[in-house]
């Protein structure tokens, strides 16, 4: 990218911050505004800024995105607490996600989209995970019940964690079934990164823990350095695995468990840092997302591939969290919005991104595009109803008997925004 591109992008950045407090009170989110700024400004609009798929910045923005966001994404998760008090987003891990996996599945291959089985898997399980931050105002919505929106909170702090290991396992299979390959070459290199990449999380994200507890506790360490070596924690997780040949992502996600349940008062600094520099670096991968694929997924695109986008959204989440929730106790309203509240947004894109440009299956193109075009759909039609969605619940509940929403739980923080962490 020349500097002529780097300009019109700050500018871009300054404009946004400068409207940025006006525009939470309203129904324009921010990934909205980055993704249509990036697709004004890329080789679909008035083609400013030199970004295309292969572009190295690309590549660099994704994989730096996706570590930290996995990192502190599992930070922000006390699973003691999680054990303890928050059963609905336990069953909509445990019981729904797996269920949204199968069923997008299905829905893929009963489609004319061209997908072969393990394409077809691959798709739904890049779809699966959830990004509670294309609905913040749900999830920061004091009229909502805590019990309600921590569930989505929750959810989408670990789901994408979850389903890394399967979106590698399901494009291992996609490409030795389409080459040929023996089984002993996808058991292999499955083993690799699905075990060592846990196994490496869990040593580098506990000794660090450990270290600068130490470090602090024995006045070594300088309050000031605390956080960027939480950073360097979760650079650390990735590069190391990468370098035994497991996947360096599971390993930042694991890292972030490990490390933000063993000290978790030493998380402030990396919740700020979500916050901020975390933010804007969400933000840039949105307006690349704009500005570099969607020309090219709005060129692909066809009526099927925007069907299943639509069921993604509606059907594939809807049905899977209302069998997850029966005997919850929790009324249709909830589940309703339990169901609907499932945005596919970052790490459903860095997914499809880094995964598809490393590992290339014959149908890279068609789930890219139904990716894209999901992402893109969830971006503006849960941007849209989040607020006044959020409303309009809150007052339903407060017509009825919400006991069971009602129900004390501790409170943990959101990607955007410091809970209290006292329960309520």
């Amino acid at each position: 990218m020349d500097t002529f591109g780097f300009a019109v992008i700050a500018a871009g950045v300054i404009l946004f911050s400068l409207v940025s407090r006006r525009l939470q009170a309203s129904i324009i989110t921010g990934p909205m505004v980055f993704a249509g700024f990036g697709l004004l400004i890329g080789t679909g609009g008035l083609n400013l800024v030199d970004l295309h798929f292969g572009h190295g910045f690309i590549h660099g923005l994704a994989e730096i995105t996706l570590i930290l966001v996995l990192f502190t994404d599992a930070t922000r998760i006390d699973l003691r607490q999680v054990r303890r008090d928050h059963d609905l987003p336990l069953r909509l891990l445990l019981i729904g996600m797996p269920l949204t996996i199968v069923l997008g599945t299905v829905v893929a291959l009963m489609l004319p989209l061209g997908l072969a089985f393990w394409e077809a898997a691959l798709l739904a399980a890049i779809l699966a995970p959830t990004d509670a931050a294309l609905g913040q105002a749900v999830v920061s919505n004091a009229r909502v019940p805590v019990r309600i929106r921590q569930a989505l909170n929750i959810e989408s702090g670990l789901n994408d964690g979850i389903a890394l290991p399967l979106v590698l396992l399901f494009a291992c299979l996609a490409i030795e079934f389409q080459a040929g390959g023996n089984e002993q070459n996808w058991i292999l290199f499955g083993a690799k990164q699905i075990l060592l990449g846990p196994l490496a999380g869990l040593i580098v994200g506990g000794l660090g823990a450990w270290m600068i507890d130490r470090a602090v506790s024995s006045g070594w360490m300088s309050e000031v350095f605390e956080g960027p070596a939480i950073l360097g924690v979760a650079l650390l997780a990735f590069a190391g695995t990468e370098l035994i040949e497991g996947n360096g992502f599971i390993a930042a996600f694991t890292a972030g468990i490990v490390f933000g349940n063993q000290v978790r008062g030493r998380c402030g600094f990396l919740f700020e840092f979500a916050e901020s520099e975390g933010q804007l670096l969400t933000l840039l991968t949105f307006m690349v997302f704009g500005a570099a694929i969607l020309p090219d997924a709005f060129a692909a695109m066809n009526w099927w591939i925007a069907f299943y986008a639509i069921l993604s959204l509606t059907v594939i989440r809807m049905l899977p969290v209302t069998v997850s929730l029966f005997g919850s106790g929790v009324k249709a309203p909830t589940v309703l919005f339990l169901g609907w509240f499932g945005p596919r947004g970052l790490a459903s894109f860095l997914f499809a991104l880094l995964v598809l440009e490393e590992a290339a299956p014959a149908a890279q193109g068609t789930i890219l595009t139904v990716t894209v075009t999901t992402v893109i759909a969830s971006i503006v039609l849960h941007g849209l109803t989040a607020a006044p969605g959020a409303q309009h619940y809150a007052t339903a509940m407060q017509k009825t008997d919400a006991s069971a929403e009602a129900k004390p739980v501790s409170e943990m923080p959101t990607r955007a925004g410091i809970a209290t962490g006292k329960r309520t």
